[in-house]
């Protein structure tokens, strides 16, 4: 911390025109300037200075979140670019499982037409020669 600015000549001289004698007043600006000596006051430099450092280390801060933020982001990114792959190739294997059960429906189905006419025509063949 800073001292403070204290002139006792000055002091002295302006006790000494108030009515003290010149000892007093001596004594007086002594005693005020030894109190200032070991007072711990902030001058407006240091505070300047404390100001200063603070910005630096506020700088300093905010690159660091800026920096893990853009690491964060870059492998959340990756991670969804992943998983957005993942989910296209299940929805593709998806896709030819439904045209394969779909194959198999028209498959079954035409054999159960197949089935029902054949049983038809039976039907028409018997009773054709019963009558």
């Amino acid at each position: 911390m800073g001292q403070v600015a204290f002139d006792t000549l000055q002091a002295s001289e302006e006790l000494q025109t108030a009515g003290l004698t010149s000892e007093q007043a001596k004594a007086i600006s002594l005693v005020v300037r030894k109190s200032h000596e070991v007072a711990d006051v902030a001058t407006k430099r240091d505070l300047e200075d404390v100001r200063k450092d603070l910005t630096v280390q506020i700088t300093d801060v905010r690159k660091d979140m800026d920096a893990r933020f853009g690491k964060n982001e870059t492998q959340m990114q990756a991670r969804f670019e992943k998983n957005e792959a993942k989910t296209e190739a299940q929805i593709a294997l998806l896709r030819k499982d439904m045209e394969f059960l779909t194959s198999r429906l028209l498959i079954n189905i035409t054999k159960i037409i197949l089935g029902c006419v054949g049983l038809a025509s039976a039907v028409v063949t018997l009773v054709v020669k019963f009558l």
